[in-house]
């Protein structure tokens, strides 16, 4: 900050100048306090260009960043949207074979109305993953599950094991058989269904 003061005597006729970081004030003569200030040219084109390239960089980096973000979320989607709702995952084949279970007039007089099932025990206890095994047998897919169910008013447990074989016309998995293991007394297989 230059604060004039008025000096007694003659007034100033040259430009009376100060440099201080590439800033120059001039007092243009008498006594007048109008001041003029100027940046310097050359120092700021060497700055600016500098500062663009630092700035073009911080921006690019943030580009990849948000790029790779996208690619890592479409690829999230694309595997919970493959193992929901693709007729070859694992748990829609458990979610059809589970219902058919449901609406079996044997399994239903065994279980009663209400059925639930579920998965193999996890260590925290969860019990939503699905035993399943995948194999090829003469170029075509072949999967099988092992679930439980469990009637709610009997208490009684069983084990649904079920296979399904690849149709290459179809392009999706058909059940080849679905049958229950009554795991209580009086112990027996109830089929549901059998289509080999």
């Amino acid at each position: 900050c230059l604060r004039w003061r008025p000096q007694p005597g003659p007034p100033l006729r040259q430009g009376l100048g100060t440099q201080a970081g590439g800033l120059r004030a001039e007092r243009a003569g008498g006594d007048s306090k109008d001041v003029s200030v100027q940046r310097e040219r050359k120092g700021e084109t060497v700055l600016s260009a500098a500062q663009k390239v630092k700035e073009a960089g911080r921006d690019f980096t943030y580009f990849i960043v948000v790029l790779v973000g996208i690619g890592v979320t479409g690829g999230l989607f694309y595997v919970i949207f493959k193992e929901l709702f693709s007729s070859s995952s694992p748990s829609k084949i458990y979610g059809d074979a589970l219902e058919k279970c449901r609406s079996h007039p044997e399994v239903i007089a065994v279980f009663g109305e209400s059925i639930k099932g579920y998965g193999e025990a996890t260590r925290r206890g969860r019990r939503q993953f699905v035993s399943h095994i995948e194999y090829v047998k003469d170029g075509l897919k072949y999967m099988r599950l092992k679930f439980y169910i469990e009637g709610f008013e009997s208490g009684k447990r069983g084990t649904v094991h079920v296979e399904v074989k690849e149709n290459p016309e179809k392009g999706r998995f058909e059940v080849r058989y679905i049958f229950v293991d009554v795991d209580t007394y009086p112990r027996r297989t109830i089929v549901v269904e059998d289509n080999r």
